[in-house]
């Protein structure tokens, strides 16, 4: 009997080890794959400090990721989420198409920068949208994204993605105005199309961001008056003057 015990607890003891290995395995390969093909994926730097999946559970957080602005813009910084907190279906991350409960990011900033045409986030998900599976680059091929061992593109479903609380910083220097920004909910993102790539998943969140961000500046515009209906060029129909004098001249 005590020779059970003593092989028990061995065996649960390594248990724990390999769980604890496993957690921190998961972790490395999400923190590697999103710094090796984010850059490749925005075209500016992005980089991600740490991650830590639960292979039990399937939740895990992300932290310290940063996105960094296209070229052209003043600011270093696109965007930065200091947590994002997921929920994975824990067996899907062993195929090429990987099921994801939920996201919840909690308080990202972010940094808009317009000109007279465009946007630094505009900017930015033209460069997501030109890495696409539908699009080329300028020499004719595709550019690469994550494949299973198998070779097989690596998709996502996500069957809720929700934004809360965060802000928006207008401009660079002393001009800058930081605004609240509304909540975003998206919910089963490539689920009718039984997966999307990251690229592709990437340019669905950040299209409706760009809506959020517009948003929030129509709404500020219209409080602080002078500039009412003025949302930048990302608008439909945008009178920008307004915006570039309250921003500060913009760039």
């Amino acid at each position: 009997m005590k020779k059970l015990l003593v092989i028990l607890g061995v065996l649960l003891g390594l248990a724990v080890v390999a769980v604890v290995v496993l957690t921190f395995t998961l972790g490395a390969i999400v923190t590697k794959g999103v710094n090796t093909f984010g850059p490749k994926i925005t075209g500016t730097v992005v980089t991600l400090d740490h991650a830590v999946i639960s292979p039990l559970s399937g939740s895990g957080t992300l932290s310290g990721l940063f996105v960094g602005n296209p070229e052209g813009w003043k600011s270093d910084k696109a965007f930065s989420m200091a947590k994002v907190h997921v929920s994975v279906a824990p067996l899907s991350v062993l195929g090429d198409h990987i099921v994801i409960k939920e996201v919840l990011i909690d308080g990202p900033e972010f940094v808009y920068e317009t000109k007279i045409i465009s946007s630094n986030i505009k900017d930015l998900l033209n460069n997501i949208e030109k890495t696409t599976g539908a699009t080329s680059d300028q020499a004719g091929t595709k550019t690469a994204t994550p494949t299973t061992k198998s070779g097989k593109p690596l998709k996502f479903e996500i069957k809720s993605f929700r934004l809360e609380n965060a802000k928006v910083t207008l401009g660079v220097g002393p001009t800058a105005i930081t605004l609240p920004m509304p909540p975003l909910v998206l919910t089963d993102l490539g689920t009718k199309e039984g997966g999307i790539t990251p690229d592709q998943l990437a340019v669905k969140v950040m299209t409706n961001v760009l809506g959020n961000i517009v948003g929030a500046v129509a709404n500020s515009a219209l409080k602080l008056g002078g500039a009412a209906g003025a949302t930048s060029s990302d608008a439909a129909s945008g009178a920008v003057k307004g915006l570039k004098n309250l921003f500060g001249g913009g760039k």
